[in-house]
């Protein structure tokens, strides 16, 4: 996905060929402020090479998680990236919960899938993981304590 160095500006058809992101997506992506266009040729936006950097790291937060507003805050009004680590760190650890999670969850549908039990209210542990399951897990307060 390299643009020739030589060749310093992109017109919206070599972006989508490069990237596969449609041109309506790039369209919305200016609008919000996530890239900016250099300019037009005819009726065709012209960007700078480095838009492909760009849209490679709104992909990565895309599947992050993060929200169109929380990506276009990492990228500086001439389109640099200046990434914001500990917000970063923080989703981070919020995706590591999400994995381990989805992992307990992963596992227990396979057991139940797999388990020889006739019933599977008689399965030992089946009705541990059903208890683990069944508690709630406290709220963590959110405001420091005076």
């Amino acid at each position: 996905m390299k643009a020739s160095s030589a060749k310093q500006t992109l017109d919206i058809g070599e972006v989508v060929r490069l990237t596969g992101v449609t041109p309506a997506t790039l369209r919305f992506y200016e609008e919000k402020g996530l890239i900016r266009s250099t300019g037009r040729h005819g009726l065709r936006r012209l960007f700078q090479a480095h838009v492909l950097q760009q849209l490679q790291f709104i992909a990565l937060g895309k599947h992050a998680g993060l929200t169109l507003e929380e990506i276009a805050s990492m990228f500086t009004s001439e389109g640099k990236l200046l990434v914001d680590r500990a917000f970063l760190l923080k989703k981070a650890d919020e995706i590591e919960r999400s994995i381990h999670k989805l992992n307990a969850v992963k596992n227990t549908l396979f057991h139940v899938a797999k388990c020889s039990a006739p019933n599977h209210m008689e399965c030992p542990k089946f009705q541990r993981l059903l208890e683990v399951a069944g508690k709630k897990k406290p709220r963590r307060r959110t405001t420091a304590r005076k």
